[in-house]
């Protein structure tokens, strides 16, 4: 029994020792842009994403966050939804709506940024991002590509 639980210990430490931790960062703009529409990892990956708004105009007026959603979530159905979010900042808080976040920064305005840690998820696809305030969906978006472990 010794050496089975050692031998289990072993092997949950080389699955630790596989996961890669990366690092992602995202800008947005006042003229309602990320700095990219593609972010890679691989599947299982430590990530660490920084949001940076780099423009002057406060969040009031020109907030910018990152969700991330689940493969296959449509888009345009859940901006619109959370765009009535205000007051859990733009991120609807419906149990269903929930499901399809992998992940999100809270919103920022010029000059502040927002920093999240995650773990990417297990089965490779494409998952979409999006900048949840009101409208800015339709220029604001782009797809993290989650890679399969070799």
């Amino acid at each position: 029994m010794k050496k089975l639980i050692l031998t289990l210990s072993a092997a949950c430490m080389v699955t630790a020792l596989h996961a890669e931790e990366k690092k992602l960062e995202l800008t947005g703009n006042d003229q309602m842009q990320y700095s990219t529409k593609t972010l890679e990892v691989t599947a299982g990956d430590k990530v660490t994403l920084t949001l940076k708004h780099i423009g002057q105009i406060p969040k009031t007026a020109m907030g910018h966050n990152v969700v991330i959603l689940k493969a296959g979530t449509p888009v345009p159905t859940f901006a619109t939804k959370a765009m009535t979010a205000a007051a859990t900042d733009y991120i609807p808080a419906d149990e269903e709506s929930k499901k399809l976040i992998v992940a999100h920064t809270k919103v920022v305005g010029g000059g502040e940024s927002d920093t999240i840690t995650f773990t990417a998820p297990a089965e490779a696809g494409d998952y979409p991002y999006l900048c949840t305030f009101p409208g800015h969906f339709a220029l604001m978006q782009g797809v993290l590509k989650v890679k399969a472990k070799e």
